[in-house]
């Protein structure tokens, strides 16, 4: 009997798993309140106004902070001579405050004596709305160059800038650390950015199209391959999706803006923001839609495929594509939009597009995060999110588990009949009232499952 409460408590804890596992946060795809999906890995942490006195980041992981205006706060990391290394920053302002044209922040990487290594600025510019926006900052390893490349600490800074007509309060910050792999040995890159590549857009993508509502975060982006994707945004709201971009291939993006039913008409400069971040969530491109209450396209000006040497030119929207990896889309409608149009969401149709074949990857072994996998392209044809696909993973473990516990509880009901069919049965025949069975170790017979 005891075997058979021990078989019990381990189905019963199977069973228990698959629901807590099924009860794991998901994406926040209902529309209302609009709100910025922080990574649960990320431990927060404070900037520091000394340098002397800044937290270390470590590579891979994940951090959250804030900044208040016209603060200038200190991180820092430690780097060998060898590897390229980039510190991202996504900013999150509160909900409902203004922002003004220039607000915004920028990260920069310096060495101890305050020589900068490499920066990058994100800024509001015209579309004059609070919404996340990210940037990143690099320390490059160039043998040309003495400044940055030996090992050892290094500054990063993040300095925010803020019109006094804007919000006073904090900025949430979301921190990245991440180290490029090491190329493989003996590989000749090419050491100049392209001069030319195809910038005609391609034709729309065959086939229908299907519905996929995105992400409130980079964390849980929503997963999107080639074809024409609807959703919906509401005013305020910022909906994140993520593509797989291999190497050699060429990202194409639009987004289109269904008509309003409210009736009106009235023109609105800067409605929409459409923003493309890079695997480092680096910022690459944007493009920006006026709205006059009727259907209205933007689409993102042509990127280059992706290639090592895009790292060369100065121009984020060519040295922004340089490796592999998850390609980050951000679409954000304004809030004055339900001034006029009303506070409903707004169906929303995005065309993404990925040309060429994927060309072999420049890197020495695992690549992390700058690279595609045959798990990123699943992710993206069935529009998991990270966190989904780590709870699907998490469900077929569990379930293997049940159903192996299962399996054992049957064999072992099986070879129990097998030896009470095979039991001499007592001479006379069987006792009055009896089966003739004998439950083992004494107990009363198995109740049915």
């Amino acid at each position: 009997m005891k075997r058979q409460r021990k078989k019990g408590r381990v189905t019963l804890a199977a069973a228990a798993a698959m629901c807590a596992v099924a009860a794991l946060p998901g994406q926040a795809h209902a529309a209302g309140t609009p709100s910025y999906t922080f990574d649960p890995r990320a431990r927060t942490i404070p900037g520091a106004a000394a340098n002397a006195e800044a937290s270390v980041l470590d590579a891979g992981s994940v951090y959250r902070s804030a900044i208040k205006p016209g603060e200038k706060l200190y991180y820092r990391v430690k780097l060998d001579a060898k590897s390229n290394a980039y510190v991202s920053a996504v900013v999150v302002p509160k909900l409902g405050g203004a922002v003004a044209y220039g607000d915004g922040i920028t990260v920069s990487i310096r060495d101890l004596n305050d020589s900068r290594c490499g920066s990058e600025d994100a800024r509001f510019g015209s579309t004059e709305f609070p919404r996340p926006i990210a940037a990143y900052a690099h320390r490059t390893i160039d043998k040309e160059s003495s400044t940055c490349q030996e090992a050892g600490t290094y500054d990063v800074l993040i300095e925010r800038e803020s019109k006094s007509t804007s919000n006073q309060g904090s900025w949430d910050l979301e921190l990245r650390f991440a180290l490029e792999p090491k190329l493989k040995k003996g590989s000749a890159m090419p050491t100049e950015a392209p001069e030319t590549w195809p910038s005609t857009s391609p034709a729309p993508p065959a086939g229908d199209d299907r519905k996929r509502a995105g992400g409130a975060g980079f964390y849980d982006a929503t997963g999107l391959e080639t074809g024409t994707w609807v959703d919906s945004v509401a005013p305020g709201q910022t909906r994140f999706y993520q593509v797989p971009v291999d190497w050699g291939q060429q990202l194409f993006v639009s987004t289109a803006l269904s008509n309003s039913t409210s009736g009106k008409d009235e023109f609105m400069g800067n409605a929409l923001s459409l923003s493309l971040e890079n695997p480092a969530q680096g910022h690459v491109a944007d493009a920006y839609l006026s709205y006059a209450g009727k259907s209205a396209t933007v689409a993102l000006d042509p990127v280059p495929p992706v290639a090592y040497n895009n790292r060369f030119d100065y121009g984020s929207e060519v040295s922004g594509m340089r490796f592999a990896g998850w390609y980050y889309l951000s679409v954000t409608l304004s809030p004055k939009v339900a001034e006029v149009y009303g506070d409903k969401p707004i169906p929303l149709t995005t065309t993404v597009q990925v040309k060429n074949e994927a060309k072999e990857s420049p890197y020495d072994g695992d690549a992390g995060i700058f690279e595609v996998t045959k798990k990123d392209k699943e992710m993206a044809k069935s529009g998991d999110s990270a966190p989904q696909a780590a709870r699907s993973d998490k469900m077929r473990l569990v379930a293997a588990g049940g159903i192996g516990a299962g399996t054992v509880l049957v064999l072992g009901l099986g070879v129990w009949t097998l030896l009470a069919r095979r039991r001499p049965q007592p001479a006379g025949g069987t006792p009055p009232g009896g089966s003739g069975q004998q439950p083992p170790f004494g107990g009363p017979p198995p109740q049915a499952w």
